[in-house]
């Protein structure tokens, strides 16, 4: 291999590709699927390895700020959700898969949010036209469907948000990310389920008198039976709600909510997150562009996970080091408030 480059632009096919390396451990998905496992009751979430670092029980200087200890505290003791807010690559999202991991809370279901979501994303979907369509086969073939082939129940299936509902001796840890890019009504339609813990599936309610116990799909893909059409918790979920800023939310909401503002990591925090993820030989090649990070230009926006790309890519190869590593740099770590 002459040099680092697997695309080199000179229009001629050949098998370069096959020489790519692993890829960096945050995205390592071909590993974080091979150990999936059932999730909900795991003692780790297969995703943890990437969003906290392969080294994470190895790193024992990360030190989380004390505001950030007490408002997860506080979520967890009072039973509210954590409403998280911060610019992009503070680790808002990533909280969620520390808590799972430290308190051994299994798979971290997460529910990203986008503009046309709405709270029945979140609590579940019913299939009436899978199930018609379903139906009206087995009429065409002169048979009847197979027991339970056609029931009302293999056509609900939980979101994120019902799945985190269902009664459970533990709480599930729950990810609403992103809830400033919703529309103005989700904050609000979020408000009566965040504080009563519970919600109606009306087309099983309709049914419960003839059917009072009915089993569904959750998020993770796994089959709960639903009583009488309602399904309420007994351990309210460990609920992270993150925000970049883009919009304020109605009081309401507010009040339901612990809320937590992240700053950007320091010193401290960024070196044990590069640990976690390349381990020390990361920080000591790294030393340069840490701190080119920490001396930043005031106000300027930049995300921990530029970093870590350019760590990775620069240490590579040594001869991508001595050759691109300032291109590289100021390429991956571009200011994310800057203009084009």
């Amino acid at each position: 291999m002459n040099d680092w480059r697997i695309y080199r632009g000179v229009g001629q096919p050949h098998d370069g590709v096959r020489r790519l390396p692993a890829p960096p451990p945050w995205r390592d998905f071909a590993a974080s699927r091979e150990n999936d496992g059932d999730g909900a009751s795991g003692p780790e979430d297969p995703s943890s390895a990437r969003r906290l670092g392969v080294r994470r029980r190895m790193v024992e200087s990360y030190a989380p700020r004390p505001a950030e200890v007490d408002a997860v505290n506080a979520a967890l003791y009072l039973r509210r959700p954590l409403l998280v807010t911060g610019n992009p690559g503070t680790g808002k999202s990533t909280l969620a898969y520390a808590i799972a991991h430290e308190l051994g809370l299994g798979k971290v279901l997460r529910w990203p949010i986008v503009s046309r979501t709405t709270l029945q994303d979140g609590l579940y979907r019913y299939d009436a036209i899978g199930r018609l369509q379903d139906v009206q086969l087995e009429r065409a073939r002169g048979g009847e469907a197979p027991a339970g082939a056609s029931g009302i129940g293999s056509y609900v299936r939980l979101g994120p948000l019902g799945t985190a509902l269902l009664p459970a001796a533990e709480p599930r840890v729950l990810l609403i990310d992103e809830l400033d890019k919703s529309d103005l009504d989700l904050p609000n339609d979020l408000l009566n389920t965040l504080e009563e813990g519970e919600f109606a599936i009306p087309e099983l309610e309709r049914l419960a008198d003839r059917e009072p116990v009915v089993e569904v799909l959750t998020h993770d893909g796994d089959r709960v039976a639903v009583h009488g059409g309602r399904v309420a918790c007994t351990a309210f979920p460990v609920i992270v709600l993150t925000s970049n800023g883009e919009r304020d939310f109605p009081a309401p909401l507010l009040r339901r909510c612990i809320q937590l503002e992240l700053e950007a990591p320091g010193e401290e925090q960024l070196t044990a997150m590069v640990e976690a993820h390349l381990g020390p030989e990361g920080v000591a090649a790294g030393t340069e562009l840490i701190r080119r990070f920490l001396e930043r230009e005031p106000g300027e926006v930049l995300a921990a996970d530029q970093l870590l790309n350019a760590l990775f890519l620069t240490r590579h190869d040594p001869r991508a080091q001595s050759l691109t590593r300032e291109r590289i740099a100021e390429m991956l770590m571009q200011p994310l408030d800057r203009t084009r």
